[in-house]
């Protein structure tokens, strides 16, 4: 069985968190990515943050929410995403970069176009209330 090791940050204004789509690919994600050898979290939240979004995440506001694993999204049966979650600030203006063809706010009504694993995230956000609503929106 193998693991895929990311970091994911949680970005939520008005009771929606942000989102991307890579090229290519037909579900949403939360902004973040895989760890680097030797990376820590929070140095992994930061340049995959940078590289896709265009802004630099306030590391020092940064708060872990939880880690979460799931199915992988498009990988083989068995292969799980393991994924650690943090709020933080950030400066500069959000712009897709990268391998980022689009982002957008979704809402908990937009769950099932995410990842296995974003389900599961939301699912989580919405038990905290940083959702507006929990029905069609």
């Amino acid at each position: 069985m193998r693991e895929i090791d990311k970091v994911a940050w949680i970005l939520v204004e008005d009771g929606r968190v942000l989102s991307t789509r890579s090229e290519g690919k037909d579900v949403w994600y939360l902004p973040g990515g895989k760890r680097e050898p030797g990376e820590t979290d929070l140095e992994t939240l930061r340049r995959e943050i940078g590289e896709e979004l265009s802004v630099e995440v306030d590391l020092a506001s940064a708060v872990h929410l939880g880690t979460f694993t799931a199915q992988a999204h498009s990988h083989a049966a068995g292969v799980t995403v393991r994924m650690a979650c943090y709020r933080a600030g950030y400066q500069g203006q959000l712009r897709p970069a990268s391998e980022i063809a689009e982002m957008a706010w979704l809402g908990y009504a937009d769950r099932h176009r995410t990842s296995a694993v974003d389900q599961i995230i939301f699912d989580y956000l919405l038990s905290e209330g940083l959702f507006v609503e929990a029905g069609p929106g």
